[in-house]
């Protein structure tokens, strides 16, 4: 069954050179509005599991009590940089030990950028009388420092460590030339998804980038949802032909409970990035 959030408005925006989501910086980011009386955005969850999504906190919202011991992600639910984060927390089985505060960044409160981030920016995580920020710092810091099965390789793994690090470094690249691709640049091509399917060739111990499930697919999963219908229903581009690794990754990240749980209706991602590719 769905969770639902209602809003008056929201705001999407997709940074390409940074590792979180911008709430207000036109230089560097493509921004969507909806202005609607009610917008309801369903979040895909398992039928086992069910979270209740909170409403977001906008500008007319008061802010929660600052490191009053509680555990705090800020997010956008929109967002693919924060959806890394909240797909490591479910992973992780965290949602009762971390709280999930959505922020309507279409009508942000003044206080998130003088209080929690002054970057501005989703996700930011609240702990131990700090705050935190970056996606990809942050589902490693929630890794190593909370309960839960781990997401990284051993450190007797040398070679996957290495590999993880490499993959993971090239997130931003794989995301750029991706949008070149939905933007239908001149000399974009499919060259970082054959790169992704040369990756799943590397290790036989599994379907994932790793072999086994690791923070490494939870930081392409999001931006891979979002990507592959898009090419596939507007421009007739379909990622996963002749890359039947790429098609066996998705089909396996769909059975994980956790990432499931974040996912957005495919439809609605494509409407929101025909307009964001179309800027």
């Amino acid at each position: 069954m769905a969770a639902t959030l209602k809003s008056s408005s929201f705001l999407y925006s997709l940074r390409l050179n940074l590792k979180s989501c911008s709430i207000n910086n036109k230089l560097s980011t493509i921004f969507i509005s909806h202005s609607k009386s009610i917008c309801q955005f369903p979040i895909m969850a398992s039928a086992s599991v069910q979270e209740i999504i909170p409403k977001a906190l906008d500008a007319t919202s008061d802010p929660p009590t600052l490191f009053d011991g509680t555990t705090r992600l800020y997010t956008s639910l929109l967002c693919p940089y924060a959806q890394r984060v909240w797909i490591t927390r479910n992973v992780k089985g965290l949602q009762d030990e971390i709280k999930l505060v959505p922020i309507d960044v279409g009508n942000r409160p003044a206080w998130y950028k003088e209080k929690i981030n002054p970057a501005n920016k989703v996700p930011a995580l609240e702990h131990n009388n700090q705050i935190k920020g970056e996606s990809l710092d942050l589902i490693k810091y929630i890794d190593s420092h909370f309960d839960g099965p781990s997401l990284f390789p051993n450190d007797d793994d040398v070679e996957k460590q290495e590999f993880a690090k490499e993959l993971l470094a090239y997130t931003d690249t794989f995301n750029g030339a991706v949008v070149k691709l939905c933007k239908g640049e001149e000399g974009s091509s499919g060259a970082p998804f054959d790169y992704f399917e040369t990756a799943l060739s590397k290790f036989d111990d599994g379907p994932f980038l790793l072999g086994k499930f690791s923070l490494v697919d939870i930081a392409y999963a999001p931006f891979i949802e979002r990507f592959v219908p898009f090419l596939l229903e507007v421009k007739n581009y379909d990622s996963t032909q002749g890359r039947p690794k790429l098609g066996a990754w998705i089909d396996e990240m769909n059975k994980i409970e956790g990432y499931n749980q974040t996912k957005r209706d495919p439809q609605e991602l494509i409407a929101i990035h025909k307009k964001v590719f179309s800027a």
